[in-house]
């Protein structure tokens, strides 16, 4: 996979600064490292590949908070626009670190609200002040609820209009139950563009027979490590992604 992710021309984090897309519609994607590999082949002449000191398939990691009730994993279940997530975020190629507050319209787009910080501490005041701006939750409550790490590959597309995150080796470890889950089979795309702009990706995907598919890794981490949630709403993605995964015998549900 190094091989083929090396092929790809480079774009560096400066030069990506313009293509931030803090008010976009994202489109997901959930398929395996076969099928990753050949997505990359095809897409070689359309996409560049975002490089950081080095490194195209750079380590993430991310704690979720949520109130103690789970407020913003059930609003997400039932399908209730509007929806709300918070997480703090490093980029560790970057060593850089984010609160972030992401919300999703009734219009299906995401706007992303986010501060430079230095620790995962909530109790300062201007994580609280940013946070009782831009979360209708406020900040009293919330509790670090999931962490997860994976592998994301960020490519672009020469036109500058879009961006392309494909995240693999994707691990789950809930602060609250202490259990972890490893998901290495599956593969997360997510297509994240300005409005309804053309993408040379959904082409290539749709060639490949992979489709739209929902899945939010805060909220599929919960279910998958905390088994005193309810869950009904999100069954059918989770029997969804273990067909997905079915190849492979380090993931169970």
């Amino acid at each position: 996979m190094e091989r083929i992710i090396r092929q790809f021309d480079p774009i560096t984090l400066d030069e990506m600064s313009g293509i931030r897309l803090m008010n976009r519609i994202d489109t997901k994607f959930v398929t395996t490292m076969p099928v990753l590999a050949r997505l990359l082949v095809m897409a070689q002449e359309e996409y560049l590949a975002q490089e950081i000191k080095g490194e195209r398939n750079m380590l993430y990691e991310t704690t979720y908070f949520d109130t103690t009730h789970y407020d913003m994993f059930y609003t997400h279940q039932y399908g209730h626009a509007n929806r709300q997530k918070i997480r703090f975020r490093t980029y560790v190629a970057s060593d850089l670190q984010f609160l972030e507050v992401k919300t999703k319209n009734n219009h299906g787009r995401t706007k992303k609200k986010r501060m430079q910080v230095t620790d995962m501490l909530i109790n300062d005041a201007l994580k609280m002040d940013f946070i009782d701006k831009h979360l209708r939750y406020g900040h009293e409550g919330l509790m670090p609820a999931l962490q997860n790490r994976f592998r994301r590959l960020t490519l672009v597309n020469k036109a500058r209009t879009e961006r392309l995150t494909i995240d693999t080796d994707l691990e789950f470890h809930n602060l609250v139950t202490g259990t972890d889950r490893k998901m290495a089979p599956l593969v997360i795309v997510e297509l994240k563009r300005d409005g309804l702009c053309f993408s040379p990706v959904l082409e290539m995907l749709r060639q490949l027979r992979v489709f739209p598919h929902g899945f939010s890794k805060y909220c599929m981490g919960s279910a998958l490590t905390n088994d005193t949630l309810r869950m009904n709403r999100f069954k059918p993605k989770l029997i969804d992604i273990r067909k997905i995964a079915n190849e492979s015998n380090s993931f169970v549900l």
